[in-house]
């Protein structure tokens, strides 16, 4: 199985509103880009081979005063096709009921895990608010995904998003599994630093490619770390992301491929470690 870790439907149609379709593009930070329809979608997943892709939505409440895709609207997409998609949930993690937002999209919605981006949401990860999410999501043994290193959305200070200041997170929540989404770049090494010392520390290939995607990878796994790292110190820790709609799916595939992995390796890329992360290891 194929999983895309990282994708934000902004553009989906299914849940489009022009008025807010045009605003995220403004808050988001994309432009030239029209609603796509699930066949579209399909299409995409097929030529990149993905059988899933996990929806992220983002609760911009006291930084933006708005919602790029809400909870709901991504529980909306996985009930259309819920052998497609699987749905985070989101939570500003500075506003006062934000304990009770995400416990209801746990419990009501069945978000599968938690996404939150501290550069754009303006918080840092150990911060005092954050300590009632982190007890939720133990509660309810859910993974927390984080937006780090460079984020090209506007209004996104990169200091939040370092992964050093993700760590002590990380460290004081053993039992919660974390993904520094990005591969934390330009911090590729200290996230590899992150997963040899911490076992729930997990990353994903939704990388900025200034290049090509398959140039990119090979960068990323020959030059920005060791050609063997990855098989010998953290081949369960990576996961296959795109980051679309900045990135396509397909492309970031086409990359990964041409590493030329070990079959296992490959598989536990590609989609192995999503299911031990999402904690649906008996789903393979």
């Amino acid at each position: 199985m194929v999983i895309d870790m990282n994708v934000h439907p902004v553009c989906y149609k299914a849940i489009y509103d022009e008025d807010e379709f045009h605003r995220n593009e403004r808050v988001f930070g994309f432009g030239l880009m029209g609603p796509q329809d699930y066949d579209e979608i399909f299409t995409e997943m097929a030529v990149g081979g993905v059988d899933k892709k996990v929806l992220h939505p983002m609760d911009l409440t006291t930084t933006e005063g708005c919602w790029v895709v809400t909870n709901e609207e991504a529980y909306k997409i996985v009930c259309d096709h819920p052998d497609r998609f699987i749905n985070f949930a989101s939570v500003d993690p500075h506003r006062p009921d934000a304990p009770e937002v995400l416990e209801a999209a746990f419990e009501v919605l069945n978000a599968k895990g938690l996404y939150l981006h501290p550069a754009k949401q303006r918080f840092y990860a150990y911060e005092a608010c954050m300590e009632s999410i982190y007890q939720i999501c133990e509660r309810y043994h859910k993974p927390i995904m984080f937006d780090a290193g460079l984020s090209w959305e506007p209004n996104t200070p990169t200091k939040y998003n370092h992964p050093l200041a993700i760590e002590e997170a990380i460290m004081s929540h053993p039992d919660i599994r974390m993904c520094l989404a990005h591969f934390a770049w330009p911090w590729v090494r200290e996230m590899v630093m992150l997963m040899i010392k911490y076992p729930n520390a997990y990353t994903d290939t939704s990388v900025l490619y200034l290049d090509s995607p398959e140039e990119s990878m090979r960068r990323l796994f020959t030059e920005d770390m060791g050609p063997l790292w990855f098989q010998r110190s953290f081949m369960h820790q990576v996961m296959f992301a795109s980051n679309t709609p900045r990135f396509r799916s397909f492309k970031i595939r086409r990359g990964v491929e041409a590493l030329g992995l070990p079959q296992d390796a490959r598989d536990a890329l590609l989609g192995g470690n999503a299911l031990t992360f999402l904690g649906e290891d008996d789903a393979r």
